[in-house]
Parts: C-alpha cells; sequence; structure tokens
C-alpha cells in the first residue's frame, strides 16, 4: 500500500512539473491574458486553414470570414502591435488564395497594418512585423503593378533574423527570398537553419506546415543549384 501511494505521488509530482514547464513554455505574446486568447486562436485556425483546408473554395471563404475576425480583434485592442500583426498575416494568406490583380488592395492593406504595427511596437512577436514586410516586398509585383522591392525584403528579413535568429519564420521567409535572388547556396544554409528551429507548443499545425514548405523550398534551392 505504502508503495502505491509513492508511485501515484511521485506521478502526481511529474504532472505538476510537466504542466508547469508547458505553461512556461507557452509565454505570454502581449502581457493582456484577453488579447493572448484571442491571438493564439486567430494563430490556430490561420493554420488550420492554410495546411489542412484542402478544398480551395472553402479555404479562400473560411479565410475571408477569419480575416474579419481579425480586423475586430484589431479594433478591440488599437493600442497593441500584435493583432494587426496577425491581421496582416491572415489578410497576406487571403490574397495568397485569391491571387491576380484583386489580390492587390489585400496585400496593400496587409502592409499597412504592418507599417502600423512596426510604429507602436517594431520588436512585438519577435520581430514578426518585419518577417511578414520582408515576404511582401519580394513577393509582390514591383512598379508599376505593386510595390515590390527586393532590396526593402532583404533589409526587412535581415532586421527580422537580427531579433529573432533561430526563429522558423524569419529563416525561412529569407531563405525563399534567397532563392528568388538566385544565391541557392546560402539559402540552404538558411532553410537548414530553420529546420533546426525550436518547436513552439502551441503552434503544432504550423510548425509542421511550414516544415514542409522548408523542405519543398530546400528541394528547389539544390535542383536550382544543380541545373546551373
Amino acid at each position: 500500500m505504502k508503495m502505491i501511494k509513492s508511485i501515484v505521488s511521485i506521478f502526481a509530482v511529474l504532472v505538476f512539473f510537466s504542466t508547469v514547464l508547458q505553461a512556461e513554455l507557452v509565454q505570454s505574446l502581449t502581457g493582456n491574458p484577453e488579447l493572448d486568447n484571442d491571438i493564439r486562436q486567430l494563430q490556430q485556425e490561420w493554420a488550420m486553414i492554410k495546411y489542412r483546408e484542402k478544398d480551395e473554395d472553402r479555404q479562400a471563404t473560411r479565410m475571408e470570414a477569419l480575416a474579419e475576425k481579425a480586423a475586430t480583434v484589431t479594433a478591440r485592442y488599437p493600442d497593441f502591435a500584435e493583432p494587426r500583426i496577425w491581421e496582416a498575416i491572415i489578410v497576406s494568406s487571403q490574397a495568397g488564395i485569391q491571387g491576380g490583380l484583386g489580390a492587390l488592395s489585400l496585400v496593400n492593406h496587409s502592409r499597412a497594418l504592418l507599417e502600423e504595427a512596426e510604429k507602436i511596437k517594431p520588436e512585438a512577436l519577435n520581430g514578426s512585423a518585419y518577417t511578414s514586410l520582408g515576404s511582401l516586398y519580394y513577393q509582390v509585383p514591383g512598379w508599376p503593378l505593386g510595390f515590390g522591392d527586393d532590396g526593402k525584403a532583404r533589409a526587412y528579413l535581415e532586421q527580422a533574423r537580427a531579433l529573432n535568429p533561430d526563429g522558423i519564420d524569419p529563416n525561412y521567409f529569407y531563405g525563399d527570398y534567397l532563392i528568388d535572388q538566385g544565391e541557392y547556396d546560402k539559402a540552404i544554409q538558411i532553410l537548414e537553419q530553420a529546420l533546426r528551429a525550436p518547436e513552439r507548443p502551441d503552434r503544432p499545425v504550423a510548425d509542421a506546415g511550414r516544415r514542409e514548405e522548408i523542405m519543398q523550398a530546400i528541394a528547389k534551392a539544390r535542383q536550382n543549384l544543380d541545373n546551373n
């Protein structure tokens, strides 16, 4: 009986410390618990739509609805950068799904949100505004159709990596940008660093989806090297 009680006690202690560790790993995003909860809901729903929704029409409809939801969160917290960043990410994802010239108004809105976030708190979410601005500047067409600018893209992505050198997203987007620039050797180096990024315990779907994108990008860079 004493042995059983001891085992139960040890198990209870292990569960307690596991719970504490998990809570420490999932840190506050904004310092505001209600806003943290809203942003995590946006993050999780965005990941499910982007990486798990296979029907393109339904994906577009769901992402548009999520963008509207994100806008209400931004409106509730006008003094915070974080909801603007996530609204911008969702809107730019909506633009990517929609495609064509009709998406330009969406990417313009996304850029405006990120610039506002940068003014409020540039280091918010480990510099995610810089990551997202950089990704927009190299993926959006340049003048006269859009605001794309490879020089600005590089500057923003390097700022993002300076703030979050081990992060999966800044390394992925910088590596993808380097492929776009024909810098394949460096791209592979950066993308392999992205693969070594620590897992985010509250974002398993996003991490799994991003790692698939990284592997595809590495394969693309290696193929381009072989063809040169």
